[in-house]
């Protein structure tokens, strides 16, 4: 049974699935903004939500951190840019095809 967990690399603008140690999957993502930067540290997904409405895109995964998440966006050009107010945007298709893979509690590493 795989071991997912995720690890996101604020200075390359990419979120990593992995297997173990093993890279399964890279996707770009859009960050927090100088002011109201993505947090690093240690999280945990408590919950998911989909269809959030609004800025969220197709899903919202929330973190253990209160008030940040991993979600889709209604701006695609978002994508690769420091535009959030400290959370992780995806492209809808890939932050779908992510949740699928990951279940509440997984871990996610955010690292500078």
């Amino acid at each position: 049974m795989p071991s997912y967990r995720i690890i996101v690399d604020l200075s390359d603008r990419m979120l990593y699935l992995l297997d173990g140690n093993r890279v399964v999957r890279g996707y770009p993502i859009g960050i927090g903004k100088m002011v109201t930067r993505t947090p690093t540290g240690e999280f945990t997904i408590i919950n998911k939500q989909s269809n959030p409405g609004g800025p969220y895109g197709a899903l919202w995964m929330g973190l253990s951190k209160p008030h940040y998440g991993i979600h889709g966006t209604n701006d695609p050009s978002s994508i690769g840019r420091e535009v959030s107010r400290g959370c992780i945007r995806m492209h809808n298709a890939d932050v779908l095809q992510l949740s699928s893979y990951v279940p509440v509690n997984t871990r996610v590493t955010i690292r500078p």
